[in-house]
Order: C-alpha cells, then structure tokens, then sequence
C-alpha cells in the first residue's frame, strides 16, 4: 500500500519553509513527529490493523540515528505516538507525558487497538548503513501479537519538517529543476533566473509575486495574519532566549549566554554603544537566544531549519529595532522574499545538514536573510538575488559536525556568524545595481555538488570535525 502526496509540487509555500515547532531540530524532532502521525494515518486504513495489530516499533537509519539521542528523536517518536504535534505542544509538558508513558507501556491511539510500547525496545538505533535514498530514514513496522510483521512502511525526514515516503521522495531527488513549478499558482517559478525574468516581465517585486502565489489558495487576509503569526512566533523566542539562563540540557554544559549579553547591552546603552560594531552584538544575542532556545527544546519557528532557526529573527529583529522607518509591511516583504529564496534553495538543492552539511542549514538561512533584508530596505529584484548569492557563497562547504549530536555547539554561534554574514550581504548588494558576477543559480548548484561530494561523517553525524576532535566535558 503505497501513499500518495504532494510531495511533487514544485511550489513551497511560505507557510512550509517557515512552521512553527519545538526544539531542538527540524530533522530530528519535528520530521519524526510529523512522520508518526502519518504513519498512524495510514495504519488506521490498513485492513485487519484493528483485529490483528498488538505492538508498534520505529527505527531510526543513518543520522538520525547516530545523532538521535542528542537531538531527542527518541523522544519525538515517543510524544508524536501520544498525540503530541510539533506546532502545538506545550515543552512545558514534554516529560509529564514521557514518565506516563515509561509507566504504563502502552500506546492508547484512536482508530486502533492498544498497543504495546516500551521506548527502549521499541525506538530502535540501527547505526549500520544509511537507506539508500535519504540519511534520515525512519522505517514503522506493525506487529501482531506473535511478533509477525503486518505492516512496514518507510518515511524520510529530509530537513525542514518536510516529511515524504520513498515514493514521494523519488520526485523530489536532489537535483536542479530545469522546468517552470507548478502551473497553478501566477508564477512558478523555480529557479533565481525565472524569478527575475518573471518579475521583470510583470513588473513586481519578489514579495509581490510571494504574495500572489499565496492568494491563490488562501485569501490576503488568511495570508498576512499568517506571516504575522510566524514574526509573533520568532520574536517570541528570542525574547524567551534573552531572559533565561542557566545550562542546556544533553551533558555538554554549555551556559545560556544571550541573556548575559543582552543585560550588558542594555546597560551600555543602544544610543551611546561602546564600539562601532556593537550593532553586531545585537545581531548575535538575537540569533544565539533563539539557539539556545532550540537548544533547550523550546518553541522556535524552522527558517528554514532549526538549527539555523536564530539566522531569520536576528535579521529581521535587527531590521525592526536598527532601520529607520521599518514597520510590520517591511517584515511581510522580509518573510515573503526570504521564503521565496528558500523555496529555490530547497527545490534545487536542500536545506538538510544531514544530506549537504551546514552550508544548506546556516548558509540558506543566510542567503534568505540576507535577500529579505535587502528587500525590506527597497531593493531591487536583482539587488536581492544578489544578496542572497553573497550569504550563500560564503558558507559554501560548511559542514555539519555537532559535538556530542547535539544542536549547541558549533550551531549556537555559527548562527550569530550567519546573521552578521547575511547583514553585510544584504549591505553589499544594496551598494550596487544588481549586476554580480557568480549567479545564485550557479551558486546554489555548487551548494548541491558540495554537499554530495561531503563525506557523511561531516553531514549531521556526529563522526567527524569539531565532534571528534573536541573532548566532551
């Protein structure tokens, strides 16, 4: 029984790149949850579930193995199987349901019978070979009560939240889209070059043909309360970030600094700062708050991942707090134009650190900060293309490489560097008319080639780089 979706689809809705979930990561904690509500999804369909199904178990394949126990993805089955969704649970409520159901072993899911469940034998961390088509495999498997398979069936989560099976997933393979999106939306466009010429030809901004897009399955309204549900969203977590302190959890000790930072700011003073640069002290407490935030399995908003969710606010923070006349208009352009370069990324190459390293993670979030700047500052649509071209060149090859697997360090910092990057290029481009020499398209395909020639231990899995070489404490 194979599923269908829309996996196809070439448009990425804003909606998608941005969605609202808990830490610590995208692929690793919000994927695995929206893949255990599939699952459950087509189970209830499967005909003798209901007489036959008596236990339920969940491997985990390749990194989100390796790194699964730093990223919680135990956990995230666990809380996707008692009901728990990403955008709506409460962190607050995490380990209350965790200790019910470490208690009772057993899952309780409507639509089927009572299954057995004990996490530790039933989240299984297979650190043998990836699955052939995705390092982030999860395979569900269905069992009656003799121990005999009813039901098996494969899910990827490839970076985001986006969630597809194997089917899904041969539609959407990590290759550049020659060929205009789908035609039901006013432009499909699905590469830099076709967004230009597009707008160029109907005389609008990214933005504007963003927008359009949108409007055309939800309604203006629908679409603006939308985007201004995300910035409520992002803003509150690095509000939430700069007022907390103590360690983070997972072993490392690693101190929460934003509200430290942000206390020695705010004596300074924003008007009298001490040093010329400290604009770029803002930036990174902004985007380090909602790391750490991530971190600590708060509530953040992928953009376009989690482990780059501090990139997007920061920028966008520093726009409302740091740019003259910047008003709520000016983050709907942000937001829109941002989504737009992240959909071109993702279609083309990936926003996955488990498929290209971090260059998809920090460096798109990046090159989309940097074009939502520029956008929301006036500029134009060949301003924008290259400025998200500067961010992205300039974390072509990062890798991926989280000490200890878990979402803190390099990833805190890395994302204040990637604020401060995209700042500058949305500053450079904007310096300029729009002509460039290395072309986003060109560079978001080097990204592609990059990330396949990595070798895996630098991708999200915790065997290589500053993981190895650096001793836990």
């Amino acid at each position: 029984m194979e599923e269908t979706g829309s996996a196809d689809r070439m448009f990425i809705s804003v909606f998608d790149i941005f969605k609202v979930g808990i830490g610590p990561s995208s692929s690793h904690t919000v994927g695995p949850m929206v893949a255990v509500h599939r699952y459950l999804d087509r189970a209830r369909g499967l005909a003798g579930a209901q007489a036959k199904a008596a236990r339920l178990t969940v491997t985990l394949h390749g990194s989100l193995a390796f790194t699964g126990k730093g990223h919680a993805t135990d956990k995230a089955v666990c809380l996707g199987l008692l009901g728990a969704r990403p955008d709506s649970l409460d962190p607050d409520q995490v380990d209350p349901m965790l200790d019910v159901l470490e208690k009772e072993k057993r899952l309780r899911i409507p639509g089927l019978p009572e299954l057995a469940f004990l996490p530790d034998r039933d989240v299984i961390f297979d650190y043998g070979p990836s699955l052939p088509l995705h390092a982030n495999g999860m395979t569900f498997e269905l069992l009656d009560v003799s121990g005999t398979v009813i039901d098996s069936f494969v899910y990827y989560s490839i970076g985001g939240g986006f969630v597809v099976s194997e089917a899904e997933l041969t539609k959407t393979t990590n290759e550049p889209v020659t060929e205009l999106a789908r035609q039901d939306v006013p432009f499909p466009f699905a590469s830099a070059s076709q967004m230009l010429a597009m707008g160029k030809e109907a005389e609008l901004s990214i933005a504007e043909m963003k927008l359009r897009n949108e409007c055309a399955t939800q309604s203006l309204e629908e679409v603006e309360a939308g985007i201004d549900k995300l910035w409520t969203a992002m803003d509150a977590s690095i509000n939430r970030g700069i007022s907390q302190t103590g360690q983070l959890p997972g072993g490392l000790k690693v101190k929460r600094r934003a509200a430290d930072i942000y206390q020695q700011l705010i004596l300074e003073g924003r008007s009298n700062p001490r040093f010329e640069h400290n604009v770029v002290d803002w930036l990174g407490v902004y985007a380090m708050a909602v790391n750490e935030e991530n971190a600590a399995g708060g509530r953040v908003v992928t953009a376009p991942t989690n482990g780059a969710a501090g990139v997007i606010p920061a920028v966008t923070r520093y726009y409302l707090d740091h740019c003259k006349d910047a008003d709520q208009a000016g983050i709907r352009t942000f937001l829109l134009t941002a989504a737009a370069v992240g959909g071109i990324i993702k279609a083309n190459a990936s926003i996955s650190g488990a498929e290209v390293g971090c260059q998809g993670e920090v460096g798109s979030a990046s090159a989309m900060a940097a074009a939502g700047l520029c956008a929301a500052l006036g500029g134009s649509n060949e301003q924008i293309e290259n400025a998200a071209e500067i961010a992205l060149e300039h974390h072509l090859g990062m890798t991926c490489d989280p000490i200890g697997g878990l979402v803190q360090v390099p990833c805190i910092e890395r994302n204040a560097l990637g604020a401060v990057k995209a700042v500058t290029a949305a500053s450079l481009a904007l310096r300029g008319n729009g002509s460039h020499f290395v072309p986003l398209d060109g560079c978001i395909e080097t990204m592609r080639q990059t990330g396949m020639d990595m070798m895996e231990q630098y991708k999200e899995t915790s065997k290589g780089g500053l993981a190895v070489n650096i001793v836990e404490c």
